[in-house]
């Protein structure tokens, strides 16, 4: 029987889970040309490091998703110590029913997340919730150039086949509803300071570990860390700034 949780393991009090950084949440909300939003909803929020900075910078409710109970619980102690917790609902839910449960959405926030359901039909479900001009936020894992050493295409065509690149994805936006104001790369240190490196050395820690799914899951991690390192700048993360049309 499996009794060990890799994620909680791996992850357990990082305020980071993906690549990111409140600079750069900052940078991409002050992107947008109003800051006036009554309804918000940060799709797969995670521990909500995002969602600190935008409660704080926006001083309004927002409506927390994520369907990892203990990711919500960690955020709840985090905006409670910050005394933001009035700024704060949390919600345990999947991001795909968003539309059941939130009608009228003014800023739809998801950073490195919409690719557990896919880009693509993540903009579709989400669009039938957002206010026509509400505003969605997304971060997708993308290709930046044509050129991209083989290892790393290989890594990517059985951890993320459906990666595509940036002038595609503006594409797939602009069809399924939506006026692309701008874009927004992450830049490298934002997968390093803080992420890549707490998670490297937990990582390679846990290889030994007694239990397969745990181990499994750091070598996976540890390999995923040296496809970044011999990258060559050919993916990223991408914020798309979407205005619902």
């Amino acid at each position: 029987m499996n009794t060990y949780n890799p994620i909680d393991l791996l992850f357990d009090g990082m305020e980071k889970l993906s690549p990111g950084g409140n600079v750069h949440t900052l940078s991409v909300l002050r992107l947008l040309p109003t800051q006036q939003f009554q309804v918000i909803v940060d799709a797969g929020c995670g521990t909500g490091r995002q969602i600190m900075v935008l409660a704080k910078e926006l001083d309004r409710l927002i409506h927390a998703l994520d369907s990892y109970e203990l990711f919500l619980h960690d955020l709840t102690r985090r905006a409670k110590a910050d005394g933001i917790e009035h700024l704060i609902q949390t919600h345990c839910m999947d991001m795909k029913d968003i539309p059941g449960v939130f009608q009228h959405i003014d800023l739809l926030w998801s950073e490195s997340a919409a690719y557990n359901i896919g880009f693509s039909n993540a903009l579709t479900i989400w669009g039938s919730a957002i206010n026509k001009g509400g505003f969605a936020i997304v971060s997708e894992l993308s290709w930046l150039r044509d050129q991209v050493p083989d290892v790393v295409r290989e890594f990517f065509l059985s951890g993320y086949p459906d990666m595509q690149s940036i002038q595609r994805n503006l594409a797939v936006a602009e069809n399924t509803g939506y006026r692309v104001l701008t874009t927004y790369t992450l830049p490298n240190d934002a997968w390093i300071k803080g992420y890549y490196d707490l998670l490297e050395p937990r990582a390679k820690a846990l290889i030994d570990h007694p239990d397969s799914f745990v181990r499994d899951f750091a070598v996976e991690t540890v390999k995923e860390i040296e496809i970044f390192k011999s990258s060559e700048d050919s993916y990223g993360y991408v914020f798309y700034v979407l205005q619902r049309a």
